[in-house]
């Protein structure tokens, strides 16, 4: 049941290529609904009944942001694919536009013909000039066989796609920061409402997505929402792309249903490296409260699952710790993230985040002291809840999951002056 969707085509030789992804029926889906003038509201219900959520991180119903837009509203829409994949961890989004850019494509097409759209944009992570060059090509190549540009397929809808280099903040995967980004300005989140869907890129109606909830399109629509929702669990549709890292043996990205049980996920991995106990996961990228391993192994792969563990999924980036690893030199290398990439927008992210990585930097350095961790809890309630954007909860929530869990670890950091496994 692995590889089903967005990796369906990665036992092809060069699967990045037009001739490739045709020859495995690539382009079938959107040809479709352009010659039967499919109506965009069963396109929309079809991604509801798939039940796809946002794969980026926040988990929201893909369908349901659809419908939010008022296809009848006039003047211009926009489609906008979020490929700023910026969570430390998270791997999976540049292996889409690698190795699938024009599946990618072809859910954007779609996007913007189901809540009438003619224009979209790709923001793409900086750093990714592989990738980003890849996804140029696979556009221009669109455009020759006539997918993309004025009147496709002779249907009278028009749609043009774009790539947009960021320029490597963090806070660019920020929806509205991503927005202000490509407008030109710079990326600072907005307040919100108004929402995207309203008043998104120039002021304009706004979908945003990630890739891989994009890329999904075409598979949901050819296969059926109901075929997708089967793959994976209540509440959890699908197959999910995880990044999966740390002290294992193979580590990489995987396709799998939701649902998974961890110990398959891990395995498929190559498991602990030998010798090695599992200590902790980080189940969703850094800003995910950290798991203690041996509860880890009893959790499956999914929102409702992780969540109950009290922590989230998140963009599926999975930090396998063995117990080698020190808890508190993790979570300062984590603090410090957070600390550089705060826009400076909020007074309690600018602020906090800053203060939390030198009390975690102080402990580390063993100057910690016993006040250190009551310091720590209460400033994390002060970050948590109170800024424009989740960045704030995404430096807190580490803290928290670490403190929940491996409080042992930092007192003897500030008893002793030095760490417990070294």
């Amino acid at each position: 049941m692995a590889n089903e969707v967005c990796f369906r085509n990665m036992d092809q030789e060069r699967p990045w290529l037009l001739e490739q992804y045709r020859s495995r029926g690539g382009y079938e889906v959107l040809t479709r609904i352009l010659q039967e003038k499919r109506p965009p509201e069963q396109i929309i219900e079809e991604v509801k009944a798939s039940g796809l959520r946002g794969r980026g991180g926040a988990g929201f119903p893909t369908g349901l942001k659809w419908s939010f837009i008022s296809r009848n509203a006039p003047g211009q829409k926009y489609v906008v694919c979020n490929s700023d994949e910026g969570e430390p961890g998270t791997f999976k989004d540049r292996d889409i536009l690698r190795y699938n850019p024009h599946q990618l494509i072809e859910g954007m097409v779609i996007a913007g013909y189901a809540i009438g759209a003619t224009v979209g944009f790709n923001y793409i992570r900086g750093e990714f000039w592989e990738p980003y060059e890849r996804f140029e090509a696979a556009l221009e190549e669109a455009r020759a066989a006539g997918f993309l540009g004025r009147d496709l397929l002779g249907s009278g809808f028009d749609f043009e796609l774009h790539s947009h280099l960021g320029g490597g903040a963090y806070v660019c995967g920020e929806e509205t920061a991503l927005l202000e980004s490509i407008e030109g300005k710079k990326g600072q989140p907005r307040y919100k409402p108004p929402f995207p869907a309203h008043f998104g890129l120039y002021g304009r109606p706004t979908i945003i997505n990630n890739t891989e909830s994009l890329a999904s399109i075409p598979v949901i629509l050819e296969k059926g929402g109901e075929w997708f929702r089967n793959l994976g669990v209540e509440n959890s549709g699908g197959s999910k792309l995880f990044s999966i890292s740390g002290n294992i043996n193979n580590p990489g990205v995987f396709e799998i249903p939701m649902g998974t049980p961890f110990s398959e996920l891990l395995e498929m991995a190559g498991g602990m490296k030998e010798g090695r106990r599992l200590k902790a996961v980080i189940p969703g990228g850094s800003s995910s409260p950290v798991i203690p391993g041996e509860q880890m192994m009893e959790l499956t792969m999914d929102y409702d699952a992780i969540a109950g563990a009290g922590s989230m999924l998140g963009s599926g980036a999975v930090i396998v710790l063995d117990d080698s690893n020190c808890m508190v030199r993790i979570l300062e290398r984590m603090s410090w993230f957070y600390a550089e990439e705060s826009c400076g927008q909020c007074t309690p992210c600018r602020e906090g985040t800053g203060w939390l990585y030198r009390v975690v930097h102080r402990i580390e350095s063993g100057q910690g002291r016993p006040e250190d961790l009551e310091l720590l809890d209460d400033m994390t309630t002060k970050i948590a809840g109170r800024t424009i954007c989740a960045l704030g909860d995404a430096a807190a929530m580490p803290v928290q999951g670490m403190l929940r869990h491996f409080r042992d670890e930092f007192e003897y950091h500030i008893e002793h002056k030095r760490c417990m496994v070294d």
